[in-house]
């Protein structure tokens, strides 16, 4: 039997989408029985890179103005329902995950369509679009954060990657430090804007790492592919020793050299979370601006500290005072942990196989 993950466009959806077909072939599943649906963003690359098969399909989101394209969603759709249909007739196809975004809806309904089992997890605060629209259709729908609004489901936390589920710094800082080449003995901040970065962000970290005139400080900032020709630490201050990476795929080395994190709202806050490492989170205003729902809700649990992108002016401060406060930043990582609830994964995958031994 074949299982399908649907997950396309960024590493909110893509990683937590791999992080369940390794809790799969964990469980015994061979990788060549879990094919993933998606398009040709950043799940081009992860997931074969991950070591399973994706099937492309032409994708498009919905704009949220008034655009005259999204009168050819319904064709779209239906194109990739279509191919959607005939490969699940032909792997043989007995259970479909979808973790959300426009991938959703064609895979959900090829799903409904030859009555396959279909199971829904929603990685933010506020649910999607495309999860509330096939919610009625899932066998099984699962939830990353206790109080989601806008879609019922059991709250399990976010399917996190092998490299998180047992998550060990010290046993990772002094490869971590060779790995950026830098040094353990000063204080580290790792800066991320997603998988495929922020410009807002990273001009924020370009104004503090030239303007920073405090202790001696080490910046890891992924900066994003497309953006990483464009930043230059020349200017920095003569105290900051700045790594300027496009993308890492080594998550676990990130945060392991971070004494504190900056980071996005999206789906990749429950791996800060569980590496125990204290963030500085900037909601992006995209999407309707569900991640400023994520950010408040780790916020609250004592795990994170909200910067609104319109006062990343102040990152600098804020970053200086909780360098200075190792206690707080000790509670943020114990609270940051309680958060993460590992072994979302597991349960997403014990629950496809039992749909489909019985």
């Amino acid at each position: 039997m074949t299982y399908a993950i649907a997950a396309a466009g960024t590493g909110g959806h893509v990683y937590p989408g791999i992080a369940v077909a390794q809790a799969l072939v964990g469980s015994g599943v061979s990788a060549e029985d879990v094919v993933f649906f998606g398009g040709n963003r950043l799940e081009a690359a992860a997931v074969p890179d991950a070591g399973f098969t994706l099937v492309e399909l032409e994708l498009r989101g919905l704009s949220r103005s008034l655009d005259l394209r999204n009168l050819w969603l319904p064709v779209v759709v239906g194109r990739a329902a279509g191919k959607v249909r005939s490969e699940m007739e032909r792997r043989g196809i007995a259970a479909v995950l979808c973790m959300g975004g426009y991938v959703t809806v064609p895979v959900a309904y090829a799903a409904r369509r030859h009555r396959i089992a279909l199971f829904l997890h929603e990685q933010n605060a506020h649910a999607g679009l495309a999860n509330r629209l096939v919610a009625r259709w899932a066998e099984r729908t699962f939830v990353a954060f206790p109080h989601t609004t806008g879609l019922d489901g059991e709250a399990i936390g976010n399917p996190l990657r092998s490299a998180f589920v047992d998550f060990d710094a010290p046993s990772l800082r002094t490869s971590a430090f060779a790995h950026y080449r830098l040094d353990p003995e000063v204080a580290t901040v790792g800066v991320s804007g997603g998988s495929l970065g922020a410009k807002v962000i990273n001009s924020a970290v370009d104004s503090l790492a030239a303007d920073w005139d405090g202790p001696p400080l080490q910046i890891v900032h992924l900066v994003g592919r497309i953006h990483q020709e464009v930043i230059s630490t020349v200017g920095d201050a003569q105290g900051v020793t700045r790594r300027v990476v496009g993308f890492e795929d080594r998550m676990d080395l990130f945060y392991a050299v971070s004494d504190l994190a900056v980071a996005r709202a999206g789906g990749g806050l429950f791996e800060v979370a569980a590496s125990g490492t204290p963030v500085v989170v900037v909601p992006g205003s995209f999407g309707g601006g569900h991640q400023a729902d994520n950010a408040r809700a780790m916020e609250e649990a004592g795990a994170a500290m909200v910067v609104d992108e319109a006062a990343l002016d102040s990152l600098g401060t804020v970053i200086g005072e909780l360098l200075a406060d190792p206690s707080r930043r000790a509670a943020m990582g114990d609270a940051a942990r309680r958060a993460a609830r590992p072994g979302a994964a597991e349960t997403i995958a014990a629950a496809m196989m039992e749909a489909v031994h019985a």
